[in-house]
């Protein structure tokens, strides 16, 4: 069993596969407390106690094949890599969205896992977890970054550099919602002359009062 926050549909938003029709497993709970969450009510609230079966008939209904567990956080509940792989099986095209916090072992290959490293100005940077980066780069895994700041940006330059991601990974670099510029981000991706996508959250410009749950 899982508790699940809501089941919707959507426009992704925070990945490669941004602007395509999605369906939204957000499971409930989280143990970080990022200063730009949009979502703070799933980080306590205990929602629905569903069976696998349950969310997947759920999904099922509502039409998109693409579908993204999230959160809160949803590796916090010990049946969600059950409930991926389910997915999969089902025939569906799963991506994961995970903070960098929490191990991505054992996750089933078949999903696409968009990995959230927190960096400063979230207050959450100490508790990323020492992922062995060089595993990324079977493909299944994009690294996000969403920057409050410039340092945010200096320090995510400088996390991707260090760990030689620039060339081997998608490295999407997102703004956090009124506090950066996409066109200061814009700027500041062009001057370092890297290769790091400017990537908006598409769904808070789409419906900046829902956070996405049209």
């Amino acid at each position: 069993m899982l508790q699940v926050f809501s089941i919707f549909s959507s426009i992704q938003g925070e990945s490669t596969r941004a602007g395509l029709p999605c369906a939204f497993i957000r499971l409930a709970g989280c143990s970080l407390r990022c200063a730009y969450c949009d979502t703070p009510l799933a980080r306590v609230a205990r929602g629905r106690s569903l069976s696998i079966p349950q969310i997947i008939s759920e999904v099922s209904r509502l039409g998109p094949n693409l579908v993204a567990v999230t959160g809160g956080e949803p590796l916090l509940q010990k049946d969600t890599l059950a409930l991926l792989s389910a997915l999969c099986e089902a025939g569906f095209n799963v991506l994961l969205e995970t903070s960098g916090a929490f191990s991505i072992i054992g996750i089933d290959p078949r999903v696409r896992i968009i990995l959230d490293v927190k960096c400063p100005d979230s207050g959450m940077s100490e508790r990323m977890v020492a992922h062995d980066y060089t595993n990324l780069h079977s493909g299944n895994c994009e690294l996000k970054f969403v920057i409050s700041s410039f340092d945010d940006f200096c320090w995510a330059k400088q996390f991707c550099v260090e760990r030689q991601l620039i060339s081997n990974n998608e490295l999407l670099f997102s703004p956090a919602l009124g506090r950066v510029s996409l066109s200061s981000l814009a700027r500041w991706i062009l001057d370092a002359g890297l290769q790091l996508r400017l990537h908006p959250q598409l769904h808070t410009l789409i419906w900046p009062e829902a956070k996405g749950e049209r």
